[in-house]
């Protein structure tokens, strides 16, 4: 089976492209999330669960994001934007990973802090969501600039 037959059997084949590219999008960054979440428990399970604000502890989430990363960006080509891998949309893709990763260490803790009265699981779930949202226009833009091959 190629990857054209097995793209004409997905539910993404049946919306308008606009929406399409959206869906494969969150689709790919879920199975991404698991992937790098699954690292990253792994690796701290591995390390006896170090402090959050050691530096064990944040080489262990960059590694779980790289490792998710790497496979992330040759089936967004592929699967979600139907581009081959080239130079440019590499770099827009570390580009738009880079911005994601800062939101990430960056924002989601500090958000937490100061919103501590809700869940930490729902304003996790916003910040991602919005982190989500920035990641695929930019990524979308990359993309689509590039011409078709």
């Amino acid at each position: 089976m190629d990857i054209s037959s097995f793209q004409s059997i997905l539910p993404s084949r049946r919306l308008h492209e606009p929406y399409r590219s959206a869906l494969r999008f969150v689709i790919i960054g879920n199975i991404g999330s698991f992937v790098q979440t699954g690292f990253f428990l792994l690796v701290m399970a591995c390390l006896s669960q170090p402090d959050k604000n050691t530096w064990l502890y944040y080489v262990a989430f960059v590694a779980g994001f790289v490792l998710e990363m790497i496979p992330n960006y040759f089936i967004s080509c592929y699967y979600t934007f139907g581009k081959a891998p080239t130079m440019k949309n590499a770099l827009g893709f570390s580009l738009a990973r880079a911005v994601n990763l800062l939101i990430q260490l960056i924002v989601l803790p500090w958000v937490t802090i100061w919103l501590y009265r809700l869940s930490n699981a729902i304003v996790s779930l916003i910040v991602i969501f919005v982190a989500g949202i920035i990641n695929y226009f930019m990524q979308r833009f990359f993309f689509k600039t590039q011409k078709q091959q």
